[in-house]
């Protein structure tokens, strides 16, 4: 009895395995037919408006758009290249492309050059911020995006490029043929001492070798007694995994999860830990993020809060947490496809917004779940990653940033440098009380007119007061506000001196020194290094927050 019973069990398993295999088979066969008709639909769709259209269609640019649009409906991060946009995936995936190494922006017309990498061809041939470009390899630039110039000046390293350039303050034109070069840009822009005993790194991105720089840079630091580091990843879009996975081997005991990742199907499922003996596990770190932090940086520091190894400050990250593997498609071109998420150590996903179906949106409070790091803090699934201290570097001023925006600064310290070969190194050099006079004589007759909070709130009372009829009855009070904030905003150059004289003092030093000078200025003034420096010099207060108390 128990035999027959037995083997009606298995005769009902069979007939379920086979169920389920036909069941599948039909499904896969149904969603391959599916595929190959609506390829045979758009095919068709093609071949049509190129035998009957009107007038003479591109077929590349069409397929791109269709293909663009078809993936919108996606995550932003799957993204289609043809062969012609090679640089660009190369620039996104390696930091590396051919070209000349430049900053460009627009300014009216024309595009000019910002900012040259220091070393690269822009600046090796003589370009200097504020050169604008005429002509590219003949043809006029003028009306060009910074898009269009910046295409045409990538390409094949050792190809050269022909531009017409009107150098800044002058009204003659000069050729200038610059050979393209392959750009890598720097993981490290700076790195160094911010105080006594404190170590700095600012890692801008995670290409290769990114893990064996932030090495030798740190065992410099270690060789100059320093008994706190500071590994800053504002501004960090991210990049390679293994190099994130490589960053926190240097600070974190072997075998140590530091990321995993789960996908559609289970070869996408992976965990990655440290495999190699820790360079120092017992420095005290403290990680700066911002909500420009992404990706890898956001596994970093989402690693170093879990494990308990360092302290993270700043503001909540961006929150992207999902993996993309590049896939090789026919006549060069590539396709970057999202392939599964990122689950830090506490078992918390670092994605911020649900692209699932049609359905795009930031995760709500009440979504929020509790995690445990390593020793017990509690820590919560926000989308990004929260810091441990909160704090913000304020915002510029409204005239602050109507200066900058609208180049005046640019173009002062372009007038600036005209007339001065050198300066002092970025740490000694300052914006005298005659170069700041000098400036608010420059900006008397430029346009950097803005709005204050306060106008803009005027302006709501006025048209509050006409539709409830109390205009008349205030109007000469209205009309004496608007005449104090007028007089008001010309001392704003003097009210906000302070600002204004950082963001002039950074443009100056970038002239000279380039990106690591504006940095190291930078620096001085940051809210967010002086918390990490305070909380690396107060050991209680360091140790009180690792273990969860306030």
């Amino acid at each position: 009895m128990k035999n027959l019973f037995t083997n009606k069990i298995r005769k009902t398993a069979i007939i379920v395995v086979i169920s389920c295999v036909a069941f599948f088979s039909v499904s896969f066969i149904h969603n391959d037919f599916e595929i190959a008709k609506n390829i045979d639909i758009f095919s068709s769709v093609i071949k049509e408006l190129h035998l009957n259209y009107v007038d003479p269609i591109n077929a590349g640019d069409l397929v791109k758009k269709a293909i663009d649009s078809m993936l919108e409906s996606l995550d932003p991060y799957t993204v289609y290249y043809p062969e012609s946009d090679i640089e660009e995936y190369r620039l996104l995936t390696t930091g590396q492309y051919g070209g000349i190494g430049a900053v460009i922006q627009q300014k009216e017309e024309y595009v000019i050059i910002a900012q040259p990498y220091e070393g690269f061809p822009a600046q090796k041939s003589g370009l200097k911020p504020g050169d604008k470009i005429i002509e590219i390899n003949g043809k006029s630039a003028k009306g060009r995006t910074t898009e269009e110039v910046s295409t045409i000046l990538k390409g094949q390293p050792g190809t050269s490029i022909t531009l017409k350039i009107m150098p800044y303050g002058k009204n003659e034109t000069i050729d200038k043929e610059i050979f393209r070069e392959e750009i890598k840009l720097p993981n490290i822009p700076y790195a160094g001492k911010i105080d006594d005993k404190i170590g700095y790194v600012r890692l801008q991105q995670f290409t290769e070798n990114a893990a064996k720089e932030v090495k030798e840079e740190f065992m410099k630091l270690k060789e100059q007694n320093i008994d706190g580091f500071v590994l800053d990843l504002r501004g960090n879009g991210g990049g390679l995994l293994h190099e994130a996975v490589l960053i926190m081997n240097l600070f974190v005991d072997r075998d140590n999860l530091i990321v995993y990742t789960k996908g559609k199907t289970t070869e996408r499922n992976a965990q990655y830990k440290t495999m190699f003996p820790v360079l120092d596990n017992q420095i005290p770190i403290v990680v700066l993020i911002n909500e420009s932090s992404a990706s890898a940086s956001e596994i970093v520091a989402g690693a170093f809060q879990d494990l308990d190894r360092g302290l993270v400050v700043g503001e909540r990250t961006f929150g992207k947490g999902l993996v993309q593997n590049v896939v090789p498609l026919p006549y060069n071109s590539r396709l970057k496809v999202t392939i599964s998420k990122y689950y830090i150590p506490s078992g918390r996903c670092i994605q911020a917004i649900d692209y699932s179906g049609n359905d795009r949106r930031r995760l709500s409070d009440s979504t929020y779940i509790a995690f445990k790091t390593k020793n017990g803090r509690t820590v919560y699934d926000k989308g990004g990653i929260e810091p441990d201290v909160k704090i913000t570097n304020p915002t510029f001023s409204k005239i602050a940033s109507s200066l900058y925006g609208k180049n005046i600064i640019f173009d002062f310290v372009n007038e600036f440098q005209l007339k001065n070969a050198s300066i002092p190194q970025p740490s000694s050099f300052e914006i005298s009380d005659a170069l700041f006079e000098e400036f608010v004589e420059y900006i008397k007759d430029k346009d950097y007119d803005y709005e204050t909070e306060t106008e803009m709130a005027l302006k709501t009372l006025n048209k509050t007061a006409k539709k409830e009829q109390y205009l008349e009855a205030i109007q000469e009070e209205i009309k004496n506000l608007e005449t104090k904030i007028k007089h008001n905003k010309e001392e704003d150059v003097y009210t906000f001196k302070k600002e204004i004289i950082e963001l002039l003092q950074a443009e100056i030093v970038s002239r000279y020194y380039f990106q690591k000078g504006q940095i190291e200025v930078m620096l001085k003034s940051d809210n967010e290094i002086k918390k990490a420096i305070e909380l690396l010099k107060n050991k209680d207060e360091y140790n009180s927050l690792l273990k969860g108390k306030k």
